[in-house]
C-alpha cells in the first residue's frame, strides 16, 4: 500500500462518503431548535404560529428533501464523470457543498426556512452525484498487483466506514457542549464546508484516475504516470495491458438500457432481487433511526438530558459494526450477512414495539428500547449497509450493470425520501405499532434472500445465472 493510494482513498472518502453519512444524521439533534425557528419565522410573517400538523410537514420536508436531491444527482453522475473525470466531478461537486453550507449557515440571520430546505436539497444533489464516484475511483487497477496489500479490509470498503464516521461525527458535534445549543444549529448544518474545502484544496495534488485516463480518454502516457504515482513502482505494463483489454471489451459491448433490463427475461430474477434488496434496505427503518433517533428515544422514556449521549453511543457501535462487516464479508459471504442483518433488524423493530407498550408498567423497558435501536443499527451495518451494492455488481455482466445500478440507486433514494417524509406521521397515527411495519419488511426481505438469492462470493456470472435459472 503506497502513501499516495492511501491518501487519495482517505481524501475522496472524507469529502464524499463522510458527508453523506453526516447529512443523514445531522438533522436529528437540532430538530427542536429548527422547528422553533420555523415557528418564530412563520409568526413574524403571518402573525400566528404553525399548528402541529403543518410544522411536522415542514420539518419532514426539510429532512427528506435531501433524498430527492440525491435521486436527481444519481441520475446525473454518469454524464458528470464522463465529461470531467473523477477528479473534476469531485472538485465541481465540492463547490455545491460550499453553496449549500452558505444557504444553511445564513438561514437564521436572514429569517428564511426556505434556505435550510434549499441547502438540504443541494447537499442531496452532491451526495447523489458522488454516490458511485469514490467506488469507481478506487476500483481496479489501483488494487492490482498488491496495491491494496496492508489494508485490514478491501480499499473500497473505506466508503462504508466513512459513512458510519460521518453519522458519528454529526452525533458528536450535536452534543450540548459543542454545537448542540440553539444558537449553533446553523453552524452545525454548515460545517460540511470544512471537508469539502479540504478536498477542493488537496485533490489537485493527485493525478486523475488511471482507469479514466486510459479507458475513457485513451491517454496511455498520463495513465502510466498516474499508475507510477499510485502503485509506487516503475513496472506497470501488466496493469496497462489489463486496462487496454478492458477498453477493447467495452468498445465492442452494447450497454443495456433500464427499459431493456426490465424486459430481459433471462435476468428477471436478478433484477427483482436488486429491487427487493435495495428497497428493503431503505424501508427497513434505518433511515427513521438516523433521522429521528432523539424522538424515538424520547418516546421510549429516556431522560432528555441523556438522549444526546445515548445517541453518540449508538453511533460508536455503528462504526464498530461497520468494521466487523468489512472484516467478515469475504470470509462469511454476502448471503449470510444480509439474512442475519435483516433478521436482527426485524426482531429488534418488534422489540421496540413491545418495550414501548410495556414501559408504563415496567420502567426498565426503556433500556430494552435503546438496546433494540442499537441492534437495528448493528444489524444494518454488518450486512444490509454494503452487501446490496456488491451483490448488484456480482449478479450482472458488465453490459447490464449500469442499468442495474440506476434501478437500485433510484429505489434507494426514493425509499429514503418516503421514510424520511412519512415516519413522523406514521408514528403519530400508529404509535408504538409503527415499528411492526419495519419488522415485516425486514423479515420478508430476509425470507426472499434465503429462498431466492444464492451466495455470490467467488462465483462467476455464469454460475450465478445457472443457479437462478
Amino acid at each position: 500500500l503506497t502513501f499516495s493510494l492511501l491518501s487519495v482513498t482517505l481524501l475522496v472518502s472524507f469529502g464524499s462518503s463522510m458527508l453523506y453519512g453526516y447529512n443523514l444524521a445531522v438533522v436529528n439533534s437540532p430538530a427542536v431548535h429548527i422547528k422553533a425557528f420555523y415557528n418564530a419565522t412563520w409568526s413574524q410573517r403571518y402573525g400566528h404560529e404553525l399548528g402541529p400538523g403543518p410544522l411536522t410537514l415542514l420539518y419532514s420536508l426539510t429532512v427528506s428533501i435531501f433524498a430527492l436531491g440525491g435521486l436527481v444527482g444519481s441520475l446525473l453522475v454518469g454524464v458528470l464523470v464522463e465529461r470531467y473525470g473523477r477528479n473534476g466531478a469531485l472538485s465541481r461537486s465540492a463547490l455545491l457543498v460550499l453553496l449549500a453550507g452558505g444557504f444553511m449557515g445564513f438561514s437564521r440571520e436572514l429569517g428564511s426556512p426556505e434556505m435550510v430546505i434549499i441547502g438540504r436539497s443541494i447537499m442531496g444533489l452532491h451526495s447523489g452525484r458522488l454516490c458511485t464516484v469514490p467506488s469507481s475511483w478506487l476500483s481496479p487497477p489501483l488494487h492490482s498487483q498488491g496495491a491494496g496489500e496492508g489494508f485490514i479490509f478491501p480499499t473500497g470498503s473505506v466508503e462504508g466506514i466513512f459513512i458510519c464516521l460521518g453519522v458519528f461525527a454529526a452525533q458528536v458535534l450535536s452534543l450540548p457542549e459543542l454545537l448542540g445549543k440553539d444558537r449553533f444549529w446553523p453552524l452545525l448544518l454548515s460545517v460540511v464546508v470544512v471537508p469539502a474545502s479540504l478536498q477542493l484544496l488537496l485533490l489537485h495534488c493527485f493525478p486523475e484516475s488511471p482507469r479514466y485516463l486510459l479507458i475513457e480518454r485513451n491517454d496511455v502516457s498520463a495513465a502510466t504516470k498516474a499508475l507510477h504515482r499510485f502503485l509506487g513502482t516503475p513496472n506497470v505494463q501488466d496493469v496497462i495491458e489489463e486496462m487496454k483489454e478492458e477498453q477493447q471489451s467495452l468498445s465492442s459491448m452494447e450497454m443495456v438500457s433500464v427499459w431493456q433490463l426490465l424486459r430481459d427475461r433471462s435476468v428477471r430474477w436478478q433484477t427483482l432481487s436488486v429491487v427487493v434488496v435495495n428497497a428493503g434496505m431503505q424501508l427497513s427503518g434505518i433511515d427513521a433511526i438516523w433521522f429521528y433517533t432523539n424522538i424515538i428515544f424520547e418516546n421510549a422514556g429516556i431522560p432528555v438530558s441523556q438522549i444526546p449521549y445515548t445517541t453518540v453511543g449508538t453511533g460508536a457501535i455503528e462504526v464498530v459494526a461497520g468494521l466487523i462487516g468489512c472484516f467478515t464479508i469475504e470470509k462469511v459471504g454476502r448471503r449470510p450477512l444480509i439474512i442475519i442483518g435483516f433478521c436482527a433488524m426485524g426482531i429488534c423493530s418488534a422489540g421496540i414495539t413491545v418495550s414501548l407498550l410495556l414501559q408504563a408498567a415496567l420502567p426498565w423497558m426503556h433500556y430494552i428500547s435503546v438496546a433494540c435501536v442499537v441492534g437495528i443499527i448493528a444489524g444494518f451495518c454488518m450486512g444490509p449497509a454494503g452487501v446490496p451494492f456488491l451483490m448488484t455488481a456480482e449478479l450482472f455482466t458488465q453490459s447490464h450493470r449500469p442499468a442495474a445500478y440506476i434501478i437500485g440507486g433510484s429505489l434507494n433514494w426514493l425509499c429514503n425520501f418516503t421514510i424520511g417524509f412519512i415516519f413522523p406521521f406514521l408514528q403519530m397515527s400508529a404509535g408504538a405499532f409503527c415499528y411492526l411495519v419495519f419488522c415485516g419488511v425486514c423479515l420478508l426481505v430476509a425470507l426472499y434472500v434465503y429462498i431466492i438469492i444464492p451466495e455470490t462470493k467467488n462465483k462467476t456470472f455464469m454460475e450465478i445465472s445457472h443457479i437462478f435459472s
